[in-house]
């Protein structure tokens, strides 16, 4: 079965992949040019004074790309929902590699 790509698939694909190159790519490309620290963890002296903090928020990148990958999720739910119609393809049978 071969599916037609309508307008739902395409924004969930653009959407997805938009949050997910936000969150790895340009926060990351914002997080180097911005200079050290690159951990997660805001860097602190042998007193234990914070003396510098990642310029992007790690849990906001993170969220970016969970919330890509949870776009993905539910659009598999909604494709696998998607009832499967009886037409014209119904009785032909496709081989794969002709």
């Amino acid at each position: 079965m071969q599916h037609k790509i309508d307008a739902i698939d395409r924004l969930a694909m653009g959407l997805s992949g938009a949050l997910m190159l936000i969150g790895v790519v340009v926060l990351g490309v914002v997080e180097i040019l911005a200079g050290p620290p690159y951990g997660a963890a805001p860097v602190t002296n042998d007193a234990g004074d914070v003396v510098a903090t990642p310029m992007v928020d790690p849990a906001l990148r993170t969220g970016l790309v969970i919330a890509g990958l949870a776009v993905l999720f539910l659009w598999g739910l909604y494709r696998m929902a998607q009832p499967e119609f009886a037409g014209e393809e119904a009785g032909r049978q496709t081989v794969v590699g002709e």
